[in-house]
Order: structure tokens, then sequence, then C-alpha cells
């Protein structure tokens, strides 16, 4: 993902660029068919894996620095992108970031080789960057108070396109040359740019960077919570850099990678509401300790089963192994004393950060190892997770909204 895209929803009172109900839907729909294509975008390059390795020799390791390019270069430009692109309206950012990530596929389907594919990664990622933070203000700034809700569908609409895209990708690999596979992509990018122009309002928005404030450096447990969120997401991202290669060993084709990402990802979408309405009965360090705990064993039974299992394990998987992150989010408030618009931008940057360099380390371990150690090792960060998460204890008694479970 994730969901990285809610910095903008702390600071209230900004007028909104959509007034009547219609216009407010049509803003909402442009926000979530932009979230659905650039997320699905973004898991659909796992199913490429398997090819590249093979098309340009690459090590495991070598492999997780290729999908790093993507994933780095959009975690780590959102904050800029954002910045740097205030002033343009939702419609041309929301235009602007997707023709970026058209453009970006179409470079790594032209033949220029390994160079193309990694600059094209890049390219792409930079589009992706600039749709996570003003997907979020379109929203936001279209329903003003009343924006939970609407959010919440925002970021579900992420899920459904990791669950469709990377299944038609491995569907259509098989029979279609990979640079093709990319060039459709790229042309659904184009059609959804010619959507964009007339769904999203042409406001532009009215927040400025100035108005951004620094969450207090004295939250210690903000910082907890950040480390937490960041083994949450290595893991993820770790198991889902093998799981192409697991599915393949297990005695699946290309078809059946896109099957069990589809069902991965669905489960992680279910996962999303369910963890939430968990953390609210359970509380927040409860819930972690069973959806991490869970997590780490279900990693270890998919090493052990055969095809079959391994795909009905998925699901399951997929609720724990996403879910958990519903429940970090929630707690961001809790923990940034006051200071929640910047305190998002934080902790969103660092879990994509960590998603995006986890992998390199999984991919060295696996190649002087073995992929099960790999595995293995992806399990072992869930399990780690179980006892810093009751470190965090003490520090939502005491925050100002301790009384409070966090919730999606």
């Amino acid at each position: 993902m994730n969901d990285a895209a809610v910095p903008a929803a702390s600071r209230p009172g900004e007028p909104a660029s959509c007034s009547s109900a219609p216009e407010k839907s049509r803003g909402l729909l442009a926000a979530c068919l932009t979230h659905a294509v650039h997320d699905g975008y973004t898991d659909g390059l796992y199913a490429f894996l398997p090819v590249w390795q093979a098309q340009f020799g690459l090590s495991y390791a070598a492999l997780a620095v290729v999908r790093a390019l993507y994933f780095g270069t959009m975690g780590g430009m959102q904050i800029p992108a954002n910045r740097v692109l205030c002033g343009l309206s939702a419609r041309e950012a929301l235009i602007l970031s997707t023709v970026a990530a058209a453009a970006g596929l179409l470079i790594m389907a032209l033949p220029f080789g390994f160079t193309g594919l990694c600059v094209g990664l890049v390219v792409a990622g930079i589009g992706s960057s600039i749709q996570h933070p003003r997907g979020s203000m379109l929203v936001i700034d279209s329903y003003e108070s009343e924006s939970r809700g609407p959010l919440g569908i925002y970021n579900f609409s992420g899920d459904l396109g990791k669950a469709v895209l990377p299944a038609l990708i491995a569907v259509l690999l098989p029979v279609v040359a990979w640079q093709w596979v990319l060039g459709l992509m790229a042309a659904l990018g184009i059609v959804l740019v010619i959507a964009l122009a007339s769904l999203a309002p042409t406001a532009s928005s009215t927040r400025s960077a100035a108005e951004e404030v620094t969450p207090s450096g004295g939250r210690h447990g903000f910082g907890i919570l950040t480390t937490i969120g960041a083994l949450d997401t290595s893991t993820r991202m770790g198991y889902l850099l093998f799981l192409p290669f697991l599915i393949h060993g297990q005695g699946g084709g290309l078809p059946t990678v896109g099957i069990a990402l589809a069902l991965l990802f669905i489960g992680g979408a279910f996962g999303k509401v369910t963890c939430g309405w968990l953390g609210e009965r359970l509380g927040v360090v409860a819930t972690v300790i069973v959806t991490e705990a869970a997590t780490a064993l279900l990693i270890l039974a998919t090493l052990f089963t055969s095809l079959t299992s391994t795909l009905i394990l998925l699901p399951l998987l997929g609720i724990v192994l996403n879910g958990t992150s519903s429940v970090l989010y929630g707690s961001v408030p809790e923990l940034s004393d006051g200071d929640t618009g910047r305190a998002f931008a934080i902790f969103y940057t660092s879990v994509i950060g960590a998603g995006g360099l986890a992998p390199i380390l999984y991919g060295v371990i696996a190649d002087h190892s073995s992929r099960t150690i790999g595995v293995l090792a992806s399990a072992a960060t869930a399990a780690l997770i179980v006892p810093l998460v009751l470190l965090l204890r003490s520090h939502l008694r005491n925050s100002t909204m301790g009384s409070r479970k966090a919730s999606v």
C-alpha cells in the first residue's frame, strides 16, 4: 500500500472543493478510481518478478532492488510531491499523477532493456507518489468533517485494485509478451485520465505546506508505533517477494500466482474491516498481538502445505497480514500530541520506506541461504512485533486520547 495517503485528514476547516452531493460523489469516484488503478499498478508488479528474473538473470536481492526502485520512489516522494504540486487543482494533480505512471510503464515496455526497466519503474513511482496525498486531499476537501466514511471507501478502493489487476496481469502473461501487458496497463491509465477530466473538480486545494506542523519529538510512543508499523510492512512486503516463487515451487503456474495474489489481497481488504472491529473491542495491544502471532504462524504453515491448502490459507493470512495496519493507523492520533497531519505523513513515509528496503534484506538472506530461510525471516519479523507492542501499553494509557481504542 497501502493506505499511505491520509496525512491531510487532520487539517479541518478548509473550504470544500465540491459543494453539492453530486459533485462530492464525482470527486470521491475520481479519487477511488485513481487509487484503484495506481495500487493495482503497484501490486501488479509482483506478477512480473519471475518473468524479469528469468529475462535479466537477476538474483533475489537484485530483484528486490529493482522492485524498490518503484516502491521506494513512491514512498519517498509523497511529501515532496505534495508540497511542490499543492497549487494544482485535484484534476490537474491526479491527471499528472496518472500520466507519469502510465509513461513509466511505457518506458518499461519499450525495447530499452534492463536500463529502460529501471528508469520506467522510477518514473511510474513518481507518478504514484503524487496520487496518494492528493487523492486523500480531494476526499477530505469534498466532505470536510464527514470525510471519515468516504476516506474508508477511498482506502478500500485501493485494495480492490490490488485484487483485480495483479490477477488480470498473471492471466495475460502466459499468452502475451510481458512488454505488451505493460502497454495494456499504460492504456488503462490513459482511459483513467480521460475519466478524470470529467469527474475530478477543477478548484485548487487551499492548503499550504506552511500549515504542516511537526509532531513532538518527546513522544516516545509515536516512535515505537512507527517502528511497529515499519516491521509490519516489512513482513508483508518480504512475504510478497517470495510468494510467486513459493507458488511456483508448489507446482503452480503464472495464472495460479495471480490467483494467489488476489486471494491474499482480498483477505487483506477484509482484514482492514475485521481488525479495526477487533481493535475497538480488544484494544490496540491485544489485537496487534493476535494478528502478528497469527501472521507468523500462517506464513510458516504455507511453507509446508500443498498448493491447494496454501490457496485456502492465503485469504486468512491476508486478513492478519494487512489488517494490523488499520489498527496502527488508528493509533496515530493518540500518539501525535495533536500534530496529527504531520504524524500521519511521517508514519506512512516510514512504513513505505521500510516496505521498499526490507525485501532487499530478505533477498540477500535468501541468496545466501535459501528461499525457505527468507520466508522464515519474514515470519520472525512478525513475531518480533509481539514483545515490542507491549511497550506501547503505557503510552496509550497516558495519551490524551488514551481511553479511546484505535479503530480504522
